[in-house]
């Protein structure tokens, strides 16, 4: 029989303001998890569910900063929100 696999969320923020680069904000399992991606949704925040990413993220403490070696990959994450926020922005002036 195969174990349930415990869901996972981080949620990263950047703040150029205060920090060089994105930082984990919340991070959780099951539970947690569900709350961290329920508030996301109420605050119509993007989600992007990637569980090799969220392994990776997943060991760093609140408020640490991205390290440079993951800088390439959460670029790429970003541009995706930053794509879908403009399609969706575009969409909703239709």
């Amino acid at each position: 029989m195969k174990k349930k696999e415990n869901k996972k969320a981080i949620a990263l923020k950047y703040d150029k303001k205060n920090y060089s680069a994105p930082h984990v904000i919340a991070k959780g399992s099951g539970y947690i998890a569900e709350k961290i991606i329920d508030e996301a949704k109420q605050h119509d925040v993007n989600i992007l569910e990637d569980k090799a990413l969220v392994q990776l993220l997943y060991n760093l403490e609140l408020n640490q900063q991205i390290p440079p070696h993951l800088y390439p990959i959460i670029a790429e994450v970003f541009a995706i929100v930053y794509r879908a926020e403009g399609v969706a922005g575009i969409l909703n002036e239709r």
